[in-house]
């Protein structure tokens, strides 16, 4: 990539492997977000899958925030590996599996994001569509 705050969609590569961040699942948060969102929600569970959703959510659109990105046209095929505990450390990671021209200003990536907990195990995947801008 020529410029990380500014990725492209000529910036990006099939097979691709770009590092999102990490965060750890606070206890806290999983107490006010099942107060709030998940009302009879075991805590000794982890993190309702809601809340892995808002983590995973939260590190694309700050790994993102300064992409030539237009939108996000869509996140698919979710799935829930497992609810990790308080206290655990998830990573999250991008891999782009399919990039479409459109026209000759804007182009479609097609990626899979995962987050992985500390062992490396996958916690949480989806397939997104973003539209990028051409240089």
């Amino acid at each position: 990539m020529s410029d990380p705050l500014h990725v492209h969609f000529e910036d990006l590569e099939i097979g691709q492997v770009l590092q999102l961040g990490a965060c750890a699942v606070d206890e806290a948060a999983i107490e006010v977000f099942v107060t709030h969102f998940a009302p009879g929600w075991d805590l000794a569970y982890g993190a309702p899958d809601a809340l892995v959703y808002a983590l995973w959510s939260r590190l694309q659109s700050d790994k993102s925030a300064g992409w030539a990105q237009s939108k996000l046209l869509a996140v698919d095929g979710l799935r829930y590996m497992r609810n990790p505990p308080a206290g655990e450390l998830l990573r999250g990671r991008m891999t782009v599996m399919g990039k479409d021209p459109v026209g000759d200003e804007k182009g479609i990536v097609i990626a899979q994001h995962d987050l992985l907990d500390e062992g490396g195990r996958l916690v949480f995947s989806c397939l997104t569509r973003g539209l990028f801008v051409r240089r």
